[in-house]
């Protein structure tokens, strides 16, 4: 709709639930903000249960969600993990890519995504060979998000090498450009659209050379694109590089210009106190992402220390072991209790914002995230009486929304003042399972 209003049940704005909120809406954009509408205006869209403003999953390898399932055989660790991770990757080609990056951005709207922070790697056909489009594979995640009705901020990946001084392996050679210098000519030829915003991403300290590093955040500093990159996950990557290098990855990046305010380090899971300073100091945020941190056995990061020294928090459901935000908010304080074995953390308005205003924040999308005039009109509405969500009042709703409720509980999921999921219907994409699961079969094939 181009101009209209929603009557919202119930409402979070920010810090409080409001009953009877209406929410106008013109252009895509949130114009007015009024509470105390006890009924709900004649011709107003009617959203029964508690509305958020939408999520943002800050971080996302789409691919991946063809593993779910398949790598829960066994044993192993990350190392492990990551060999079935390349067999996917290999098997990817732009039409394969584009329809399952459709089907997973459409489980992430019936979710309550309304925007994902996609880190894209996997740029060149097996072997390294560009396609004749070179940015066919990162068209076709942009489409695809289009397609699923949700913004996407593509943070084009720079990864060059297989280790510090190592040359790209056979899975590798097709996210490698070569060198920085051309991987920013050709991620300079995308183009932004109304849904889609372009980033950077250095994919870790390993495989962008020291050298190089200062190519990456440049270019991000000239179009003040959101610069992601994976920092500290393993304790292999730090003791690679303080062999390299003779400082940990966090101290690498600094001293290569690499942090700030729209840089965002995802895990940050093994780090020093000289590194919490460094990304707190500078502004760097931190992209959590519990549920593949605790899947592929990683371990549990700083966040409570990040936070406090500075570094604003987001949330991103990774490898897509489950696509719920709400349950990566709860997993983030639950995670911390089971380390400190003491509760309350964060309150439930402070994971809100990780998982909304936050998380789009680290995304370029800094105008969503809130229900207030102006925003974007993205929000998402959470059942209030399901068999997890019923019973507590309505005015704990953003507890009973971290803490009790699921992705199965989004009723109603609306990006740009248009219904993407209506009661609990993907709209464009009308049957997820399946396109789900046709997309991932036709990769194993």
């Amino acid at each position: 709709m181009t101009k209209g209003t929603y009557w919202l049940e119930h409402a979070w704005l920010g810090d409080r639930v409001e009953p009877g909120v209406a929410l106008d809406v013109a252009d895509g954009r949130i114009t007015a903000v009024r509470e105390g509408v006890d009924a709900p205006p004649p011709g107003a869209e009617v959203l029964r249960g508690l509305t958020l403003p939408g999520l943002a999953n800050a971080h996302s390898h789409a691919f991946h969600r063809a593993l779910r399932g398949t790598v829960q055989v066994g044993s192993g660790t990350f190392w492990t993990w990551r060999e079935v991770m390349y067999s996917v990757a290999d098997r990817l080609t732009p039409d394969t890519y584009h329809a399952l990056a459709r089907a997973v951005y459409a489980e992430m709207a019936l979710a309550g995504v309304t925007a994902v922070g996609e880190f894209h790697y996997v740029h060149h056909a097996p072997g390294g060979t560009p396609y004749a489009d070179p940015n066919a594979m990162g068209e076709a995640l942009i489409a695809a998000a289009a397609e699923a009705g949700i913004r996407i901020t593509l943070l084009d990946t720079c990864y060059l090498s297989a280790g510090f001084g190592e040359a790209p392996n056979r899975h590798q050679q097709r996210f490698s450009d070569g060198s920085a210098e051309d991987w920013a000519a050709r991620c300079s030829l995308l183009k932004e659209h109304d849904h889609a915003r372009i980033g950077t991403a250095i994919h870790s300290v390993r495989a962008v050379p020291a050298g190089q590093l200062a190519t990456v955040a440049a270019w991000a500093e000239e179009r003040r694109a959101p610069l992601h990159v994976h920092l500290s996950e393993q304790t292999a990557e730090n003791d690679a590089c303080l062999a390299a290098h003779g400082r940990t990855p966090t101290r690498l990046l600094a001293d290569h210009g690499v942090l700030g305010p729209r840089t965002t380090g995802v895990h940050n899971t093994h780090l020093t106190d000289e590194d919490i300073a460094l990304l707190g100091g500078s502004g760097t945020g931190t992209c959590m992402c519990p549920t593949t941190e605790r899947d592929l056995a990683d371990g549990i990061g700083p966040a409570v220390a990040l936070q406090r020294a500075g570094s604003p928090l987001s949330l991103g459901s990774d490898s897509h072991a489950v696509i719920d935000l709400f349950e990566e908010a709860r997993a983030m304080e639950l995670n911390e209790r089971l380390r400190t074995r003491t509760r309350g953390h964060w309150t439930a308005a402070a994971l809100l914002r990780a998982a909304g205003a936050d998380g789009h924040a680290a995304l370029g999308w800094e105008e969503a995230g809130t229900l207030e005039p102006g925003a974007l009109a993205d929000f998402t509405t959470v059942a209030l009486d399901s068999v997890r969500t019923a019973g507590p009042l309505p005015r704990l709703g953003a507890e009973t929304a971290v803490f009790a409720a699921t992705a199965a509980d989004v009723r109603h999921t609306v990006v740009g003042g248009r219904h993407v999921v209506r009661d609990g219907h993907h709209r464009l994409v009308p049957d997820v399972p399946q396109a789900l699961a046709r997309a991932v079969a036709d990769l194993r094939a």
